[in-house]
């Protein structure tokens, strides 16, 4: 049995105003993203965080190790973005401000080819010393281990000019009040790398001659103990995992490229003697006229001024069925023309596309932090510190109890190099941003990642009626008027004049069919909007009019109707409070609805359907649809209300809507969706925008969501388990620094892989963009 409810003071017709639909931000509060480079693991970009947030200037700043970001909220009024990338690079990072056209900020040609000389030179370094280990394994003990002097010199070079990096980036950390993974590194390989030299100086009568005689070389057992070998593998070993994790981060996980990518270098430009000429696109200007062959990419938004053709914009909304475009079209840059040729006017380009905006809100999204990435940089916070205390404790346990020097200073340096807080800075934010990524791929944009991590835990969806389920563009399917003797277009002409100030799908509706009858609109004044009831305005030589509810405008209806009118949305319209009529409205669903309703139970979502209309015209939609509760004559107050109940009593909730009525309930809620082309408000308000008119990119929201907070977790549990077996089997001697080197490489790639994973998810988007724009007065009916 569906559950109702209903109002005394509150009815369907909520309405907004053009002034209403205006929001405007505060003036003191500026956003600004940044790209740093030099971050090596998760305490770099808490050092970060650290500094600018006691900047008085700064808001909000939210640093992205795996995405190699910031993004900072500051007042104008008192710091400019060049005083805010100097604070950052006084953390020891280079901070670069996001070029003003995004789409083109693309990344520098020099970073992204730059070869990797000082590995290539670590490896170089360590070929020696594996040929003699390979002879320690094959039976030749030490004989192909190179003389002391030469590890030495070797071990030096690696030391001290390949390995410069970990020493300014440890030195810059400490410098933060942070100690991050280097400070481990360079306190292990240092330590290994004087505690050899010291056995090696000390080695026999101390003259230069028994120096160089010293060596691994056969027939020499008699030199000494020395490691300089481990020193050069951590070195080799670690800046190997960065070099595989900074690629993987920069080009695997960020779906921006791939985005970037979806705009030409160089486009057909028409000049003025009508012939084209390949120009860049970056000379390209509002205004412009450019061409699209088949097989193309649409450069800039634009306007369709000749020819027709087929479009795919899959990388907008989603939807991969190709879109029929003809004179007066919109494309959107990016799109591919399968086929047909299109001439068109450039309306925006760079940033100022959609494409362009996408790409800044997925940067923005996958900079953003998840609450659960907040555990990971309390550990971080700390990490360093206690690892050292341990390596510091398991030295002098070791050698307590064994008395041999080298053996505990081999125990406490497996300690500090298997020791990994990368692993766990980069568990959260790096699925994060494969799941942005796949959600973008899938039409559903989230503002940020606890937008996402919220929407991966909701059990219960509520959704609007008209312009969710429905198409939400009604039409007029029947009316009464209380005198006869009233023509039906001088009143639809009354009602028309005053909604042409409103901007919901009914109001539009009875617009749309006055001027489809050529009826000219009067002029109004004194406008004002009743929310839940209606609009009304004062007409010169009537009066005061009322558009709305059948209680705002003062109708009683008969108690028997026809069926038309028991399941569709009613607007009543009086004069000076005596009733003129009335006109019944009906919506159809929208083409996979029933389907979409359908994929979310099966993933054990509750479907509740709370609308402004009508209890009959609500169970009507609801029984379609097989959705058991279903809530009738609900205001905005009241959606908002009872989402709360929802909450109070245990339930993840989520609201899907698209218009101002819904946005009190969207922000109520724990995870909100704006429908595609839905009000300003209703964006603003939802934590995620659907880029296509399907409810499917619900059901893909909903499971990408859930498909990450999965990912996330198997990442934070590897890298938590992987230091709590890890440095407890190196303090007790079961891994040697070299081993421990390479797993602590290993730990962070294997994070990265994972999260990758995600990059493949797919979920099935059925969709058909062919919606008929023909209602069945008997199919669907309108909602609020």
């Amino acid at each position: 049995m569906k559950k109702s409810t209903a109002t005394d003071q509150h009815d369907t017709y909520d309405v907004e105003t053009d002034i209403q639909s205006k929001v405007t931000s505060s003036p003191s509060r500026a956003h600004l993203q940044l790209a740093i480079d030099g971050m090596t693991c998760q305490a770099c970009a808490t050092r970060v965080e650290k500094v600018l947030n006691k900047k008085p200037a700064i808001h909000k700043v939210s640093v992205s190790f795996a995405g190699e970001t910031a993004n900072v909220d500051y007042d104008p009024e008192q710091t400019t973005p060049e005083q805010v990338t100097e604070w950052v690079s006084k953390t020891g990072f280079v901070a670069h401000l996001q070029a003003g056209d995004s789409l083109f900020a693309q990344t520098d040609e020099d970073t992204a080819t730059e070869y990797p000389w000082r590995l290539i030179g670590l490896w170089i370094c360590l070929l020696p010393f594996l040929v003699g280990m390979a002879g320690m394994l094959t039976g030749f003990g030490m004989a192909w281990m190179p003389p002391v002097w030469v590890q030495f010199v070797i071990a030096t070079l690696v030391q001290f000019g390949l390995a410069l990096p970990f020493y300014k980036s440890a030195w810059a950390s400490i410098k933060g009040g942070l100690a991050n993974m280097d400070v481990l590194v360079v306190i292990g390989t240092l330590t290994i790398w004087a505690y050899s030299t010291y056995l090696w100086l000390t080695y026999g009568d101390g003259t230069l001659s028994s120096l160089l005689q010293g060596g691994h070389a056969a027939g020499h057992d008699n030199s000494p103990a020395v490691y300089f070998e481990a020193g050069v593998m951590i070195i080799a070993f670690v800046r190997m995992g960065k070099y595989l994790e900074e690629r993987t981060k920069k080009h695997s996980l960020n779906s921006i490229d791939l985005l970037l990518s979806l705009t030409p270098n160089d486009v057909e430009q028409q000049q003025p003697n009508g012939d084209f000429h390949q120009v860049a696109l970056q000379d390209v200007e509002i205004g412009d006229i450019l061409r699209a062959k088949q097989g193309s990419r649409v450069a800039t938004d634009g306007t369709v001024i000749d020819g027709d053709g087929w479009c795919v914009e899959s990388h907008l909304t989603g939807e991969s069925v190709p879109l029929k475009k003809a004179m007066g079209d919109t494309l959107l840059a990016g799109a591919l023309v399968e086929n047909g040729s299109l001439l068109y006017r450039v309306n925006a380009k760079g940033s100022e596309t959609k494409l362009g905006d996408m790409v800044q809100a997925l940067s923005d999204a996958q900079g953003s932090k998840a609450d659960l990435a907040r555990l990971a940089d309390k550990v971080t916070a700390v990490f360093v510190p206690v690892v050292v205390a341990i390596a510091l404790v398991t030295f002098a346990l070791t050698w307590w109890l064994t008395g041999a020097t080298d053996t505990a200073l081999m125990h406490a340096v497996s300690v500090l190099v298997i020791a990994c807080p990368c692993a766990l800075g980069l568990a959260t934010p790096a699925a994060i941003m494969a799941g942005m990524g796949v959600a973008a791929r899938h039409g559903v944009w989230f503002k940020d990642a606890q937008s996402l991590e919220a929407a991966g835990d909701i059990d219960t969806v509520v959704l609007d009626k008209t312009g969710t389920l429905t198409v939400g563009r009604p039409t007029i399917v029947d009316h009464i008027m209380v005198d006869k003797s009233l023509a039906v277009d001088d009143v639809l002409q009354i009602a028309a004049s005053v909604e042409v100030h409103a901007s919901h799908p009914l109001a539009t509706a009875l617009i749309n069919t006055a001027k489809a009858r050529n009826l000219s609109l009067m002029h109004v004044n004194d406008i004002k909007v009743v929310k839940g009831a209606g609009i009304q305005a004062n007409i010169d030589g009537l009066g005061l009019v009322k558009v709305g509810t059948v209680e705002f405008s003062n109708l009683t209806l008969p108690k028997i109707m026809p069926k038309a009118w028991r399941i569709a949305s009613t607007v009543a319209i009086s004069v000076n409070d005596v009733p003129l009529g009335a006109f019944a409205l009906a919506d159809v669903l929208k083409a996979d609805t029933p389907q979409a309703i359908a994929a979310l139970q099966d993933a054990g979502v509750n479907i509740v359907l709370m609308s402004g209309d009508k209890q009959s015209v609500v169970d009507h939609v609801a029984d379609q649809l097989g959705i058991k509760q279903a809530y009738g004559k609900m205001s905005p107050r009241d959606k908002a209300s009872q989402i709360a109940k929802l909450q109070t009593a245990g339930h993840k909730v989520a609201m899907a809507g698209d218009g101002v009525n819904d946005a009190p309930a969207m922000a109520t809620a724990d995870a909100s969706f704006a429908m595609f082309e839905g009000t300003d408000v209703a964006q603003h308000s939802a934590s995620a925008r659907l880029m296509g008119e399907s409810l499917m990119h619900i059901d893909a929201a909903q499971k990408v969501a859930e498909a990450t907070l999965r990912n996330i977790k198997q990442n934070l549990f590897f890298a938590f388990i992987y230091n709590c077996l890890g440095i407890p089997l190196a303090a007790f001697g079961f891994l040697n620094p070299m081993i421990a080197a390479a797993a602590m490489a290993l730990s962070s790639i294997s994070v990265l892989m994972n999260a990758l994973r995600l990059t493949g998810f797919k979920t099935e988007v059925v969709l058909d963009n062919a919606v008929s724009a023909t209602h069945d007065e008997t199919s669907h009916l309108p909602n609020r």
